[in-house]
């Protein structure tokens, strides 16, 4: 995909979130949008993965830390062929299999059950680790929020990473500065990010999470990178799409009612119009 068909793919999986959230009234929505260019690049561009056959050995892995942000893996996995769109309008109901939190036993597509934040870095480095004794060459990446990287956790896992050398991972960390209570700084400051991943023997990337140049350079410098696991520190903005969500924390984890949501939609759908006239 050429990054007019990304940015394009990207705006439709913002309106997935947006009504999975509504038909939900709650849900995760900030971190869902400031994530969204990344989930569109790692599903249509990046992750080697086939959509009528998810278990497929060989298959990259994705484990989605920061599991609330289930509305915007979902609605990645649904316009990549996982299940259909229209389900997203089912997400947290009685009965749905679209769960607040990712369930690899119900959701195709979905490679590790997540939620409690900072142990999904730690499925990952396992199954990172499992590649290497097999002797398989798939790859594994993980998603973190920036506020999730102040659990213990995380960084055990790392140095472990680290030690292992695993240059088959790739932790991204999606830097939107935010977090439920405020800001990172305000609550628990984590940076230097790129530093600490460093002391861990990590390769380490900044790019700018939404761009896709940006991103692909990133992707590829962490392939072509041997002997150590490579981090990505992805610069984003929380609620990234929706005016009135940017940068606000209060959209961590709130539901826009029907005049919120109508503004949303009209604004990704102005949005995807332009796109179209490039």
């Amino acid at each position: 995909m050429d990054n007019l068909e990304l940015q394009k793919t990207a705006n439709e999986v913002r309106k997935g979130i947006i009504t999975a959230v509504y038909n939900a009234k709650s849900g995760h929505p900030g971190g869902s949008l400031s994530a969204a260019d990344i989930y569109t690049y790692l599903y249509f561009e990046e992750m080697n993965i086939d959509p009528e056959n998810p278990k497929k050995a060989d298959r990259d892995r994705l484990v989605v830390s920061k599991g609330h942000t289930s509305p915007g893996y979902y609605s990645a996995l649904a316009h990549r062929g996982f299940f259909p769109v229209e389900d997203l309008k089912t997400f947290r109901h009685v009965g749905s299999y679209l769960q607040g939190h990712p369930d690899m036993k119900h959701i195709p597509g979905v490679d590790m059950s997540s939620g409690s934040l900072g142990q999904g870095i730690s499925a990952a480095v396992g199954m990172a680790i499992s590649a290497k004794l097999s002797g398989d060459d798939y790859r594994v990446y993980t998603l973190v929020g920036d506020g999730e990287i102040q659990e213990g956790q995380v960084w055990e896992a790392s140095m472990l990473a680290g030690h292992r050398k695993l240059d088959n991972l790739v932790v991204i960390v999606d830097n939107n500065n935010l977090q439920i209570d405020g800001t990172i700084e305000e609550v628990n400051s984590p940076y230097p990010i790129d530093k600490k991943f460093e002391a861990f023997n990590f390769h380490v990337i900044n790019v700018d999470g939404h761009d896709f140049d940006s991103l692909r350079a990133a992707f590829k410098e962490a392939k072509e990178t041997k002997g150590m696991p490579t981090a990505i520190i992805a610069k984003t903005v929380k609620g990234k799409g929706v005016s009135y969500m940017e940068n606000q924390v209060s959209w961590h984890g709130s539901a826009p009612n029907e005049e919120q949501y109508k503004v949303a939609m009209e604004e990704l759908e102005k949005a995807g119009e332009a796109l179209c006239q490039k």
